[in-house]
């Protein structure tokens, strides 16, 4: 019976550990202060037509690509269409249509976009794909596409 109790604590033990450096591992990385992710085409408000060529710029911080652990570097992500807020921060973000990853550490990408109105806005993130504290992210811009 002992045996069993100790090996249970054991376990317990163990997994609270795990437990502790996966959460270790989840807390956000400190942004530089004065970093900044921002649009170096398109303007707000521009009318563009399609593809849409997106070119980011960066102050403060380094591209690398995802799963380069370096001091004050991340990648970029676009999001298109997706506010801000109803993204999850505290998560690794999931790349899908709307929420674009740029892991190689790319600074422009073309987009096709169907006609109409668009929101785009950038987001860097370290290399878990994980915000920085505070979160560096542009202003969302506003486009056009004929």
């Amino acid at each position: 019976m002992r045996r069993v109790m100790f090996g249970l604590s054991g376990l317990l033990l163990g997994s609270a550990l795990l437990a502790s450096a996966a959460q270790a591992q989840m807390e956000p990385a400190a942004a530089p202060e004065g970093a900044s992710v921002y649009f170096i085409t398109p303007e707000d408000g521009a009318t563009v037509s399609g593809p849409v060529t997106v070119r980011m710029g960066l102050e403060g911080m380094g591209v690398a690509p995802a799963g380069t652990e370096a001091e004050n570097t991340g990648h970029h992500h676009l999001l298109i269409d997706t506010p801000l807020d109803e993204v999850d921060l505290s998560a690794p973000l999931p790349s899908t249509e709307q929420t674009r990853h740029f892991g190689g550490g790319q600074t422009q990408t073309t987009l096709e976009l169907p006609p109409g109105d668009h929101t785009l806005q950038l987001l860097f993130l370290d290399y878990r794909h994980l915000s920085f504290e505070p979160t560096v992210a542009s202003d969302p811009i506003t486009i056009h596409v004929e």
